[in-house]
């Protein structure tokens, strides 16, 4: 009897053995990510402590001229930032508005052989290289907007952020057109039913109705143009200019941190500090992002 109990509670160990192993192992690959964040912030605010030790923060915030390579050094964060928000509203301009018309007509209009074939074929731009972009901006975008604007520099930000804007539609549109396809059938046979076109139920019953997911994806659209390198590296000249200016070229901070890191500067000199500066400002700018399309969401969130 006794070694038939015994018999009988051992699948029963191992199945718990088992689930215990996998939720250990699915443990340590949350926090794992979790780790990696927070070992990339603890570097980042440690060597940035030893930058603000010998520049001042107040020097850091105030002054208008970034030119720490230079003989006449200055400080002042300002000329990228500015590079990089002007490139992301003119990347917003872009994918925002197209992201938007896409998604509407992806759940609204498209027949299921044509979403099925779009859908995929619109997310397959995420999967270029942004290099490959970079070079489209400066090679056929910014020659075709020549003929446009004849007087427009052959590296500018107007063409790196209309690219931009080309690059981010797919983040945009897919998790637009999920987010839109999550809303309830009732509310759109409660539409037609009133006698609404499929137009206007898109436009005011499931657009609202979705606006939630729909922010989500223009915070993640705007985190991802503010954190772009190669396409600005390339595009828009990295040279630092306090300008809001599209048509001028200018540095956005990723393109200035990866300027500097490619370069000969030696490691612990106040120069090479500044990439650590750059990228914490960087890290709490879309910090920032982040936490604003958190409260749209949970602000607008729609429980059905």
């Amino acid at each position: 009897m006794i070694g038939t109990k015994q018999t009988r509670l051992s699948p029963k160990l191992m199945r718990n053995i088992r689930e215990r192993t996998i939720e250990f192992v699915l443990f340590l690959a949350a926090l794992s990510s979790v780790a990696t964040t927070l070992a990339i912030v603890a570097i980042l605010v440690y060597e940035s402590i030893l930058f603000f030790q010998q520049v001042s923060l107040w020097k850091f915030l105030t002054d208008s001229q970034w030119t720490p390579l230079f003989d006449d050094k200055h400080y002042g964060i300002w000329p990228l930032v500015s590079g990089t928000l002007v490139t992301t509203v003119v990347a917003l301009l872009v994918a925002v508005p197209l992201g938007t018309i896409i998604a509407i007509y992806l759940s609204e209009f498209a027949p299921p052989l044509v979403r099925e074939v779009v859908k995929p074929a619109l997310e397959l731009l995420a999967g270029i290289p942004t290099v490959v972009y970079g070079y489209f901006a400066l090679l056929f975008v910014t020659p075709l907007l020549q003929v446009i604007l004849p007087e427009l520099p052959g590296f500018n930000m107007l063409s790196a952020g209309l690219v931009i804007g080309i690059m981010i539609i797919p983040y945009v549109s897919s998790l637009s057109e999920d987010a839109m396809r999550a809303v309830p059938a009732d509310l759109r046979e409660g539409s037609y039913a009133t006698g609404a076109t499929r137009l206007q139920t898109a436009l005011q019953v499931v657009l609202p109705a979705s606006i939630s997911g729909i922010s989500a994806a223009y915070i993640l659209g705007i985190s991802r143009a503010v954190g772009e390198t190669m396409i600005v590296a390339i595009a828009a000249g990295g040279q630092p200019n306090l300008t809001l200016n599209p048509m001028e070229p200018a540095a956005t901070m990723t393109a200035y941190i990866v300027a500097v890191s490619l370069g000969d500067l030696p490691h612990g000199t106040l120069e090479y500090e500044t990439i650590f500066a750059v990228g914490l400002t960087l890290v709490l700018m879309t910090l920032v992002f982040n936490i604003i399309g958190h409260f749209l969401a949970k602000r607008y969130r729609e429980i059905y």
